[in-house]
């Protein structure tokens, strides 16, 4: 579905600078100014996000990580740019089926695998360059694609047990599961539901927001009114896990977040926090600190 609405978009966006161009080519009166028009055309996302980060300067309190330079947040935005075309523009709305999941072959059985989670308004294709990297090194794996959309995170705890179980099928030892963004609380919410934690190995959350966002307060669908900072959601999450559990998570965390802010909001008491400095939400997903800890915990 979200494919679907992104080949959409995409195609909006194609058509438009299509037209810019035309009219830019074929215009008598052709004004210098109206050519600085075709980098917003072509990236509308660009200011969307420029907003993001000045919020983020406004309200973001980066503790427990140093406030971010202005030169920071600017690279950081630039590289959520570009990052997000590559995401938005090719890997979910064309490529998102490009790498099949792996679960089966004789290299699988006794070599933990791994179970991809994305976040809100993202599908499979997040992980692409994942994905090829651990069929490489010969990695079971399974990638989700959280639907509805829109629905309640909750609704999404079925899709990830039956992941958890395909993988721990073919290896016959319990995933690690590595989730980005909303995929973190999707991870918990089935923990909280399994209620075994010897299913998992370790959880690696990637910008998630553990607490809430700020910008919580202008969601209008179902998971994003969840991610409210002091939802109820969150704060039944908080109350029933134990201490235990949450020694079972690595949490990575950015002062240049500009979707999870304030930075701690990333961030579980008892859990491995780790901070990745001068890096936005999407791109944190590819920060190479992250696939490292992967990496170490697969090859333990």
């Amino acid at each position: 579905m979200l494919a679907r609405m992104q080949r959409f978009a995409l195609i909006l966006v194609l058509l438009s600078v299509t037209a810019w161009i035309w009219r830019l080519i074929s215009a008598s009166d052709l004004a210098a100014w109206q050519w600085l028009l075709l980098p917003v055309i072509a990236l509308p996302h660009a200011p969307v996000l420029a907003l993001e980060f000045v919020l983020l300067g406004r309200y973001g309190r980066p503790a427990p990580a140093q406030r971010p330079t202005p030169v920071q947040l600017v690279c950081a935005w630039w590289r959520e740019v570009w990052t997000g075309v590559a995401v938005f523009g090719w890997r979910q709305p064309l490529a998102w089926a490009a790498m099949p999941d792996e679960v089966s072959g004789a290299r699988a059985p006794g070599r933990r695998g791994v179970v991809l989670v994305h976040g809100f308004f993202c599908n499979r294709g997040l992980w692409n360059p994942w994905l090829h990297r651990l069929r490489q090194r010969g990695t079971a794996f399974v990638a989700v694609n959280l639907e509805p959309v829109l629905g309640s995170i909750d609704d999404y705890v079925p899709l990830i047990d039956a992941a958890v179980a395909r993988v721990q099928q073919a290896t016959g030892l319990p995933p690690i599961v590595v989730a980005h963004s909303m995929g973190g609380l999707a991870t918990r919410a089935w923990m909280q539901w399994a209620n075994d934690d010897t299913r998992v190995h370790r959880v690696i959350t990637i910008g998630t927001p553990h607490h809430g966002t700020w910008l919580g307060r202008f969601a209008l669908s179902a998971n994003g009114r969840q991610m409210r900072i002091g939802s109820a959601w969150i704060e039944s999450m908080a109350v029933l896990e134990t201490a235990s559990r949450r020694a079972l998570f690595t949490c990575f965390f950015g002062h240049c977040d500009n979707i999870v802010f304030p930075a701690s909001t990333a961030m579980l008491a008892g859990a491995d926090n780790r901070h990745v400095p001068a890096v936005a939400h999407v791109a944190m997903a590819y920060a190479p600190v992250v696939y490292a800890e992967l990496e170490r915990w697969l090859d333990q």
